[in-house]
C-alpha cells in the first residue's frame, strides 16, 4: 500500500476539480469510500459544530443519487464552472489515512457568459489509501458565505 504523500493529495485535488468542470459527474462519487460523508456548511455552522448541511451525504450511493437527480429531475439552464484549489496543507498522516485542510475559489460561468463567484472555502477532508488508490472518507465543504446560491445542486 502506497503512502499518502502531498503528491498524491494533489493529484486527487486536480482530478476531483477536473470532473466537476468538465461535466463529468458522473465519475465524481468514484472518488469517495462506499462509507463516506460528504458535507456542504457555512463557516458559522462549522465553527458552533452544527453536523448538519446545505447538502449532506454519507455514503457513495447517496452521492450517485444526488448525480442521477441533478441529471434527470433538475434542468437548470447552461452554466458551467471552474475550481481553483490551493495548496493542501496536511494536519494529520498515519501511513494509510491522513486529513488536509484545503481552501478553495469556484466560479460560475452562465450561458451568456456573465463570471460569477459561486463559492470560496476549505475542504476538511480524511483521505484513506485502498491499495494504491487514494480515496476521500470524508469531505466538509465549509463555505465561507452563510448564502447559498439556489443552484448548489452540484457538488463543490
Amino acid at each position: 500500500m502506497a503512502a499518502i504523500t502531498l503528491d498524491r493529495i494533489m493529484a486527487l485535488q486536480a482530478a476531483y476539480v477536473r470532473c466537476i468542470d468538465s461535466n463529468a459527474i458522473e465519475a465524481w462519487p468514484n472518488f469517495f469510500l462506499d462509507q463516506c460523508l460528504y458535507s456542504v456548511t457555512t463557516a458559522d455552522n462549522h465553527r458552533n459544530g452544527y453536523q448538519g448541511g446545505a447538502i449532506y451525504a454519507d455514503s457513495k450511493a447517496m452521492l450517485v443519487d444526488r448525480v442521477q437527480a441533478l441529471r434527470q429531475a433538475n434542468v437548470y439552464e447552461k452554466q458551467s464552472y471552474r475550481h481553483i484549489v490551493g495548496l493542501p496543507s496536511i494536519l494529520r498522516n498515519g501511513g494509510d489515512e491522513a486529513e488536509a485542510e484545503t481552501p478553495f475559489l469556484v466560479v460560475r460561468i452562465m450561458h451568456d457568459g456573465n463570471t460569477d463567484v459561486f463559492a470560496t472555502g476549505l475542504y476538511l477532508d480524511s483521505y484513506r489509501a485502498q491499495g494504491d488508490e487514494l480515496k476521500l472518507a470524508r469531505r466538509i465543504v465549509v463555505c465561507d458565505s452563510s448564502r447559498f446560491d439556489t443552484l448548489l445542486a452540484i457538488p463543490l
